[in-house]
Order: C-alpha cells, then sequence, then structure tokens
C-alpha cells in the first residue's frame, strides 16, 4: 500500500479450560510464551512484573467516575534508555485471559526494538473494576493512562525486575526509554496489538487517545449487536441492521461469555470485591441486556444503547490512524462480515487500513484444528519472520513505529485452505489490492428444489416448510465456542436439518470448480399467511430464517464451510428479503455442488416459539436469485 506519514491523523493532535475456548484468539499471540516467560535475561531484554496502577476509568459522560488498579508486565530492549530510545507496543488479553498471554509476544518485540506493556484489562484478574465490554470512556480511559506512563508521564512500583541477567524488585520504574513524539504531552510513538476482546480495545483507546499510532486488530467485533444476536438483513451500514428489525440471540455464545466473565469476578475477588456486587463482574447494563435476550431471543433499544457505545462501528469516525485488520475465516462469533464492515468504514474516510483473513478464529483453525495454519502466524518467539502473518505485524510496525520503508503488504490478502506448502504460509495467501475481489455469478431457485444458472431454465413451483414451535431446534450446526478444541460425541460433529423443517436447492454438478470469495447474497420473497398476520406484534411474530451453503460431494456427503450459517429475522414477509449470507473463502471442485438450504431452526440460536409455516415460490418473472462471489 501506499505509505502513510505514521503521524497520520485526520484531527488536530493535543499535546482456565473455558477460559481458553473463549480466548481463541489470544493463543497465537501466547505460543510459547511459557518458555519464553522463564528464561533469562541472557536474550538483552529486561522484563519487569507486577507493575502496579491505579488509572481513572469512569465514564464520566454517563455520571459513573471510578478509579480501576491495572496489572501488567513490561519488556524492554537492555539497550535502552535516554540515549537511544524505542518504539512501544501495548498489548492486553481477549475475554477471560490476563497479561501473560502476551508474555512470549513481549520478550519477542523487545527483542527486536521495542518496549511492550502488556496489562491485564479491567475486571479480569488481577486488575479491578467490572467487565466494561471495551467502552472507550472506560476500558479506552484506563488504556490512555499506560500510553502517559509509557511516555514518560510518571512511574509504577513493580514487584520483581530482570535487569541485565539479576533479578531483584520491589522497585520502581520511570519509563525514560520510549521514542517520543511530544516530550510535553507524554506522548510515545506507540502501537497496539491484541486478540478479539484485546482487538476492540485498540479501537477504544485510539478513539479517546490521539496519542496512538497503529493498530493492529485481530479477530475482532464491528458491532456487537451483530456479533451476539445478528440479523442478516435489514442493515443500515456495515453490519449494523435497523432498530426495528432485531437479530437472534446466539445463546450459545453468549452463555459462554458470561460463565467466564463470572468466574474471573471470582477468581479477583481479593482485588476488587466490588466487581462481583450486584451484576456480577459485568456493568449492570450487560446483565440486563443478557436477561433481555435470554426472555425475548432478540435485543431491544436498551440493549443498543450498550452495544452503540462499545462497538467501533458506531464511533469509527474517531479512528483514524493507520490499522492492519487481521480476521479469522474459522469464526461463528466474530465472523468475517465484522471486519469488511469496518476496513469499509475506515477506508471510506481515508484512512490507511488493510485486511487479510486468516485460516483460525474462535471456532477453530486450518482443517478444523485449534490454532493457526503451519507457518501462518507466531509472534512470540525467534520465528516470527518465518510466517506470513509474523512478518506483515513486524512489518507493519517498523513501517509505521520505526519509519522504516519496508512494505506493509498488499491491501487484502486470504489464506486458501487447499493449497500445499512448506515452510512459511505465503504461498496458501491469494492478494488484491483492495476488496472485494472477483466476480459474481447467480444461480435461480427453481421447482423440484434446484438451483439453476440461467432465468430461462426456471421452472414455476413451490418449496414450503415449517418450524416445530415452543423455541425447540429442529436444526444443529455447533457447539458455539467448543468447535476444535473438545472431542464432541458423533452426533453433533456434523451438522443437520429435520425434514420438513427446512427448504433447499442444489445445483448441477459443477463442470468446474468454483471458488468462492466473499458474501453470497439471496434475494428471495418468502410466503406465509400466518406470520404476514403476527408480524405486527413485534419481533416475536416475526419470522425467522437460518440461511446456509453447503458443498455437497458426488457421494453426498455435505460440508458447511466452518459451521458458518446467517440467522434473519423478516419484518415484513409482504416484502422481498436481501439476505447476505457468511462471507467463506471455499473451493467447490469439479463434480461437486452447491446447496442452499433455509432452515427454521438452529440449536445454537434462540427459536421461535410460535409455530410458522412458509413457503417460497420459484417464479420465471420474479426470480429468487443467489448471488455467489467468485475468483478465478
Amino acid at each position: 500500500m501506499t505509505r502513510r506519514s505514521p503521524r497520520h491523523h485526520s484531527r488536530t493532535r493535543t499535546t482456565s479450560a473455558l477460559t481458553a475456548v473463549v480466548l481463541a484468539g489470544a493463543g497465537v499471540l501466547a505460543t510459547g510464551a511459557t518458555g519464553a516467560a522463564a528464561a533469562t535475561s541472557g536474550d538483552g531484554v529486561d522484563v519487569y512484573t507486577g507493575l502496579h496502577f491505579s488509572v481513572p476509568a469512569g465514564n464520566d459522560d454517563l455520571g459513573q467516575p471510578q478509579t480501576c488498579t491495572i496489572d501488567a508486565d513490561l519488556y524492554r530492549p537492555h539497550s535502552s534508555g535516554p540515549a537511544s530510545r524505542v518504539p512501544a507496543i501495548l498489548t492486553t488479553n481477549g475475554f477471560g485471559g490476563s497479561k501473560t498471554d502476551q508474555a512470549g509476544l513481549g520478550r519477542a518485540f523487545a527483542e527486536r526494538g521495542y518496549a511492550v506493556l502488556s496489562y491485564t484489562g479491567l475486571g479480569f484478574p488481577d486488575s479491578g473494576c467490572k467487565i466494561s465490554l471495551d467502552d472507550p470512556g472506560v476500558d479506552g480511559r484506563a488504556a490512555s493512562a499506560l500510553v502517559t506512563f509509557l511516555g514518560g508521564g510518571g512511574s509504577a512500583a513493580y514487584d520483581s525486575a530482570e535487569v541485565g541477567g539479576t533479578t531483584t524488585g520491589p522497585g520502581s520504574l520511570a519509563v525514560d526509554f520510549t521514542k517520543l513524539d511530544d516530550a510535553a504531552t507524554h506522548d510515545p510513538r506507540i502501537g497496539m496489538i491484541g486478540g478479539s476482546y484485546g482487538g476492540q480495545i485498540q479501537f477504544a483507546t485510539a478513539a479517546t487517545d490521539p496519542r496512538v499510532d497503529t493498530l493492529v486488530p485481530l479477530i475482532t467485533w464491528n458491532d456487537l449487536r451483530y456479533s451476539l444476536a445478528p440479523n442478516n438483513t435489514s442493515f443500515t451500514k456495515g453490519v449494523t441492521y435497523a432498530n426495528s428489525a432485531p437479530g437472534t440471540e446466539k445463546l450459545g455464545w453468549t452463555d459462554l461469555f458470561f460463565g467466564v466473565g463470572i468466574a474471573d469476578g471470582v477468581q479477583g475477588a481479593t482485588v476488587d470485591p466490588t466487581r462481583d456486587v450486584g451484576c456480577p463482574n459485568f456493568v449492570l447494563e450487560a446483565c440486563q441486556a443478557k436477561a433481555t435476550l435470554d426472555t425475548l431471543g432478540y435485543p431491544t433499544s436498551d440493549t443498543y444503547r450498550l452495544t452503540d457505545r462499545v462497538s467501533v462501528g458506531h464511533y469509527t469516525d474517531r479512528v483514524d490512524v493507520p490499522t492492519f485488520l487481521i480476521q479469522g475465516e474459522n469464526d461463528t462469533l466474530f465472523n468475517l462480515q465484522e471486519a469488511v464492515a469496518t476496513y469499509r468504514q475506515l477506508r471510506s474516510r481515508g484512512v490507511p487500513v488493510t485486511m487479510a483473513w486468516q485460516s483460525w478464529g474462535h471456532s477453530g483453525g486450518a482443517n478444523g484444528n485449534s490454532g493457526a495454519a503451519p507457518g501462518e502466524l507466531d509472534l512470540s518467539g525467534q520465528h516470527i519472520e518465518d510466517t506470513y502473518l509474523g512478518l506483515r505485524i513486524k512489518n507493519w510496525f517498523d513501517h509505521y513505529l520505526k519509519d522504516s520503508t519496508v512494505s506493509t503488504g498488499p491491501g487484502f490478502a486470504y489464506f486458501r485452505d487447499w493449497v500445499s506448502y512448506t515452510g512459511s504460509a505465503a504461498p496458501a495467501y491469494a492478494s488484491a489490492p483492495s476488496y472485494p475481489v472477483g466476480t459474481r455469478r447467480s444461480w435461480y431457485l427453481s421447482a423440484g428444489d434446484e438451483l439453476v444458472s440461467s432465468r430461462s431454465a426456471i421452472l414455476p413451483g413451490t418449496t414450503s416448510w415449517s418450524n416445530p414451535g415452543g423455541g425447540a431446534p429442529a436444526s444443529y450446526t455447533e457447539v458455539s465456542g467448543l468447535e476444535g478444541q473438545v472431542s464432541l460425541p458423533s452426533g453433533l460433529t456434523t451438522p443437520y436439518d429435520t425434514p420438513g423443517t427446512f427448504g433447499a436447492w442444489t445445483t448441477s454438478p459443477l463442470a468446474t470448480p468454483v471458488t468462492v470469495v466473499g458474501s453470497p447474497t439471496l434475494d428471495v420473497r418468502f410466503d406465509s399467511p400466518v406470520v404476514a398476520g403476527t408480524q405486527a406484534i413485534g419481533p416475536s411474530g416475526q419470522l425467522q430464517v437460518f440461511a446456509k451453503l453447503y458443498d455437497v460431494a458426488p457421494d453426498g456427503t455435505q460440508v458447511l464451510v466452518h459451521k458458518l450459517i446467517s440467522p434473519v429475522r423478516v419484518a415484513d414477509v409482504t416484502q422481498p428479503v436481501h439476505i447476505e449470507l457468511p462471507a467463506i473463502v471455499h473451493r467447490v471442485e469439479a463434480g461437486h455442488r452447491l446447496r442452499l438450504v433455509l432452515a427454521s431452526t438452529d440449536a445454537a440460536y434462540k427459536n421461535a416459539y410460535a409455530v410458522q409455516p412458509v413457503t417460497v415460490h420459484a417464479s420465471p418473472t420474479e426470480p429468487a436469485t443467489l448471488s455467489i462471489p467468485t475468483v478465478g
């Protein structure tokens, strides 16, 4: 991409096992961390552990001032000092983790000429206060205090230090070794990196503090209303859907989040006993939102006030620093559409942004594994430069923090799991100057449950189904959060749909391979007189549909790519509906067929209690159209 100044700002600058599952994004950042943390300072790195900060972290706009404790570790080159200053990197944990998850990253980048401060986020042991979901006014403000510290603004007590091969402590540390852009405002040359919850905090911090210079967020969200209760239609911008068309609760994921957060509150009670009073270890609005989702199955305006405040999709105009977005192809929590939304919002404002779709995410890695593909990403040891994303991240920081002329790589890249390679995963990545890529091909719904490639081939007909009612699931795709992490019973390894509760349309065997890169879309009209009579009562009376795309082999075996689906709540069945299916990167081989499935329920979500019969008509004059983005 075109090189920009590392100080690119458009506005004036001011002077547990369960935990491991949720933390999927941080695992690769921490690879080898245990061994690295135990190493001596013979590698030229000084390590200060157990730094204690007391920071303002209250949302003054909401009249909620508070002071919070933060626990952190700092890694710096032994050679750094007032005469040899280095750039800084600030990093924190994914949901349910701690500062130790970045121990390997801290040492590795200190070896490469950076001062790295890794801290435990608010609400997680051993930092205080409650989980505020990366609220810029709370978590972003707390992180801003750490930026000041790295810019030479004050000192911090530490428990122990490993300096020049000698262990000492406790003591006090004053920063006089970071590169400064403005000493008067304690402004260090600083970047941020982290995954999942540790990705969104970067946006919250950059929106709060213009001293931040660049971001590398991995597998994080654009809009939490979409992440936890998606509706893949009625989008107003990005993945933000209209308030009047609420999504459907991801019951499995929300249960997992709250279980982990509450457990962390119990573990950290000695640090801050107040975190477990009232709503346990979450801000009150979070508990209220969870209760609403569990009761109704969809968010309300009160929920939106919380999710809007903590989602970059609603404050992107306050983020103007170069950003390297990395999102996971295998992720049913924060899918590829979320990164695309952030990418487009930043790019439309001229902010330097690139995007990479990696093999792994919260739901596992390449070919079902729990981590990155071989040679894809290592940020914790001697082999950073030997991995595709590791090298790109290092080059990104060198470019924007060290003023290096090294290239930051292509504007868009994506991992292809069907490409064989050895060593670095670079051969498995295709690239383009920007997203989207390729061209779109259309298929049409036809009688006989067929997908045909031309409008002239459409035969009139109908396909009908109904949900069982009572909120019972008749389709299954995944056990949220456990995919790729544990061995599941045989009945839970393969998605299924119960006959009579879904509609399906299938192509003829493909004459040549088709490579899908991006989000397929479906334009369709649903006919449901029952729902038409109940939709006026609100979301509980509206039609629910779960759209998905299968790859069907010649032997009839079908694969749901990364078990990704698109829940839809149809606000008005009298109007055509435009549905965005999950973004994927997948090669459909010659002889295979594509199968579109519209299911009435899914076991990972809250389902409709009312019985909802529905019919889709195949019509040559008003065709229902499946559009798929393909590359050569």
